[in-house]
């Protein structure tokens, strides 16, 4: 058995399909694990959420903003934009209302402790330990998966607050931990957010660095994430592994086999 991890699919079903015969997936035996941003801006979310599904007891995900934000369309609580029509699929199948239940159950943080590793969509905010990473990830799973995760949804965009503070209660924290979870590349020296860049390492705001380059960014376990595809899977970082290797860009789907950190890659069509 093989454990493989997984960058940004946004529903490239093709190039995941793809992928999947070049690492010679056995299903019912490797595992597969995903970064998040299953879904949007690619040519086929539905048929790559039904194909996911279809494997659904060898695969786990954390979550990526643009699956919350397909979870927040679902729940009446985000305006469509033209570019959801591929999420609108989802929303008008037959199927969609067991994909959409099937997703909202997913974390924002996962530890994989057999690889001392841990996996969220855009990586560990300085001066988290993975302990608190997966506690704070609870908080929103709860949120999401209670009787009012309709009025997590509501509250859920903004970029205020833009920093971590341990008196921060309500929905103001939670969409701290979301944005930190989902949304996070680069910091300030106090470890607050600057989420309106989306371009390379080096092109940080003045003030501002990656969030792995931040002297309190020293997991004890490797961080394995996505969302950040000008990356390009480097981050020149042991312990800070990019996965998304901007397959929604015409770039490249990528699985890292963590039995032998092996890196495997498709050209996305």
């Amino acid at each position: 058995m093989s454990t493989y991890v997984i960058g940004d699919i946004q529903g490239c079903r093709r190039a995941l399909e793809n992928l999947l015969d070049r690492i010679a997936f056995r299903p019912g035996s490797d595992r597969l694990v995903l970064c998040g941003d299953l879904v949007a801006r690619g040519h086929d979310s539905l048929g790559t959420l039904r194909l996911l599904y279809q494997h659904r007891d060898h695969v786990d995900s954390v979550l990526g903003n643009h699956d919350l934000h397909l979870l927040a369309l679902a729940a009446g609580k985000a305006p469509a934009k033209k570019k959801d029509a591929d999420l609108q699929a989802i929303l008008d199948a037959g199927d969609g209302p067991v994909l959409l239940d099937w997703l909202r159950h997913m974390p924002l943080a996962l530890a994989l402790p057999d690889f001392a590793s841990l996996v969220s969509h855009a990586g560990l905010p300085p001066g988290w330990s993975p302990e608190q990473a997966l506690a704070r990830s609870a908080e929103v799973e709860a949120a999401l998966q209670g009787p009012d995760s309709a009025g997590f949804f509501a509250n859920m965009y903004g970029n205020e607050p833009t920093g971590w503070d341990d008196n921060l209660r309500g929905y103001a924290r939670l969409r701290v931990i979301t944005n930190y979870l989902t949304r996070m590349r680069f910091v300030d020296a106090d470890g607050h957010m600057e989420l309106r860049t989306k371009g390379e390492a080096g092109g940080a705001p003045a003030g501002y660095m990656p969030w792995f380059d931040h002297p309190d960014s020293q997991p004890a376990v490797r961080v394995l994430f996505g969302h950040w595809a000008a990356l390009d899977g480097h981050t020149g970082h042991p312990a800070a592994i990019a996965l998304d290797t901007g397959c929604v860009w015409g770039g490249k789907l990528t699985a890292l086999r963590l039995d032998d950190d092996r890196r495997f890659s498709c050209r996305c069509e």
